[in-house]
């Protein structure tokens, strides 16, 4: 396929992305996303060689690659040790480090992400917001009782529009030198639960309680997440536009849609 289209370039976003998963499942998750980027690259590495084929490849990344991050590390920078805390983020400094040393090794030109905390409306169902959207959408539709599972409500996160974030990857591969990594993130920083409080806010419903489910505790987790995105906007001029207050009503709507049409929950989700 690559050597018939020959595309200018390839957005590398397939990846076993949820991180819970990880955990039951760390060989599919580490085989996916390292044998799988690895297998891309050599196929762009081997057209390369024979046909003068030469892409530009976005390497996407995760800024779950620095781990539990010190205080005084924050805002993350690009320098920042690794410090991998689940299967799913191990996964990720692979393919982070492979895409830097098919640079370094043979000038395949690959540009790496380090993509902060996004989302948006049709996003899975498995993934923190979108989750509690559809919780609230199926409580208002009297699909489920109006009570919110939720893990670590503590963990902070820097929220971005996976809309801004689609625009930043475009950016990318239109303006950043090939061989470098760059962070990626909004500018609205808060906790889960302020994210989940702000949801419920928008809700009709207004009698929703909140309940740990001892399932969604992870048995390691990231809590810390701001990034320092200087160097991308430098190189770029990119700032995310959409305000994160619109992301969460848009996802809501999203669900709210969605059940209108169903009639469906799925306690477990």
């Amino acid at each position: 396929m690559l050597a018939k289209e020959k595309p200018d370039a390839i957005f590398h976003l397939a990846a076993q992305s949820y991180v819970p998963y990880s955990y039951t499942a760390p060989v599919a998750t580490l085989e996916a996303n390292i044998i799988g980027t690895c297998n891309l690259l050599e196929v762009v590495k081997d057209l390369k060689l024979t046909k003068k084929y030469d892409p530009v490849i976005h390497i996407c990344s995760s800024s779950e690659v620095y781990g539990q991050v010190k205080k005084g590390e924050v805002p993350i920078k690009e320098t920042n040790p690794f410090r991998p805390a689940s299967p799913y983020a191990v996964s990720k400094v692979g393919e982070d480090m492979l895409a830097k040393q098919y640079w370094d090794s043979w000038k395949i030109q690959t540009i790496r992400t380090r993509m902060f905390t996004h989302t948006g409306p049709r996003r899975g169902s498995v993934f923190v917001v979108s989750n509690f959207a559809r919780q609230i959408a199926a409580i208002e539709e009297g699909l489920k009782k109006p009570v919110i599972k939720v893990g670590n409500l503590n963990s902070v996160r820097t929220f971005t529009d996976v809309r801004d974030a689609v625009h930043a990857y475009w950016l990318l591969v239109n303006k950043c030198p090939a061989g470098e990594v760059y962070n990626i993130g909004g500018v609205e920083t808060m906790t889960i639960k302020e994210m989940l409080n702000m949801l419920i806010k928008m809700s009709t419903n207004k009698k929703i309680k909140v309940q740990v489910d001892q399932k969604r505790l992870r048995p390691s987790d990231v809590t810390l997440q701001i990034p320092s995105t200087d160097k991308f906007r430098k190189e770029t001029g990119w700032k995310p536009k959409i305000k994160f207050e619109k992301t969460l009503q848009d996802t809501l709507e999203y669900w709210r849609e969605y059940f209108q049409t169903t009639k469906v929950y799925y306690e477990k989700i």
